[in-house]
């Protein structure tokens, strides 16, 4: 697969070109910028074409797909062209910044036959199989709730996650983390019971908040998320005879040994899996995509309902 990247942001550079580079599915023809010297920096760097302007690199005969690492406040305008040009797209979360403009980009993808993923990473990760089977298996007894959170440290001021017109926000940048885990775990008939979002001193955007959702059984998921905090990243699934527990959840380090704690009346013991990078397998995972020719999954467009409707529930 030929792969075509449209910027040169941060998480361009420092994890998803050099998981590309890595892959061997995937050649990286070419990478684009406003900023010449920028793309010619980045292009050197990963043995690639630099390409001025993001058009230019959609009219390559030489890229099969694009990752769009843009502010998600520019996803739309781009991911349309991308789909539009015939090319297969790896988006950065949130895919758009609104439920209207995701699905139907989503309905775009599928006419087109064209595979579109966004990268929430951590879904990839087979810790989260091996404790989908813990539940299937009934250890942990019926399922009655989930408790995720996310916090970071802040960020620089000028960093654009604070910029509201580039679609800045703790709640589609953390809080998406969270939401997807409870997707994940308890399904798409989740909805927002309550949610309060939080605008730290001086800031644009909400730099924390809080949400309650719930399924029609009763299954309840509390979401804590926030930029401005010591770094969180976990879950905890209880049921009716056990919890589970899963630290560094959402950014697992891919030289450390995965862990599920399973905690039981018996006693509490810690599940350890092989090691695995969740980076390298979200590119394995768009990669057959691509070459399936899928139809998009409906997880991103539920979650963006969900992310909508928690900004209205919060007021």
């Amino acid at each position: 697969m030929r792969i075509g990247v449209l910027g040169c942001a941060g998480i361009a550079v420092r994890r998803m070109l050099p998981a590309f580079t890595a892959s061997p599915d995937v050649t990286v023809t070419a990478v684009a910028s406003r900023d010449m010297a920028r793309a010619e920096e980045v292009a050197a760097r990963f043995g690639c074409r630099p390409v001025e302007g993001y058009t230019a690199l959609l009219g390559a005969d030489d890229v099969d797909a694009v990752y769009v690492p843009l502010p998600a406040a520019l996803h739309a305008r781009w991911v349309e062209a991308a789909l539009r040009a015939g090319r297969h797209v790896l988006a950065e979360k949130p895919l758009t910044t609104d439920p209207e403009s995701t699905g139907r980009l989503l309905g775009l993808a599928a006419e087109r036959r064209l595979a579109l993923m966004e990268n929430v990473m951590f879904v990839h990760h087979p810790r989260q199989e091996a404790v989908r089977s813990l539940i299937a298996d009934g250890r942990i007894g019926e399922l009655q709730s989930l408790n995720a959170a996310f916090t970071v440290p802040p960020f620089p001021d000028t960093d654009i996650r604070y910029d509201p017109d580039l679609g800045g926000g703790a709640l589609s940048d953390v809080g998406l983390y969270p939401l997807r885990a409870a997707l994940h775990f308890l399904g798409p008939r989740l909805e927002v019971l309550g949610a309060r979002l939080t605008r730290g001193a001086g800031r644009r955007v909400e730099t924390s908040g809080a949400v309650l959702l719930g399924t029609p059984e009763g299954v309840t998921a509390h979401l804590t998320f926030g930029m401005e905090h010591a770094y969180l990243s976990r879950y905890e699934l209880c049921g009716s005879h056990g919890r589970i527990t899963v630290d560094r959840a959402f950014t697992p380090p891919t030289d450390a040994v995965p862990v599920i704690g399973l905690h039981r009346p018996e006693g509490s013991q810690e599940i350890p899996l092989d090691r695995a990078d969740q980076v390298a397998a979200t590119v394995a995972a768009f990669v057959a995509a691509v070459r399936s020719g899928s139809a998009p999954g409906t997880d991103a467009l539920r979650q963006a309902s969900l992310l909508a409707e928690v900004r209205r529930v919060s007021g």
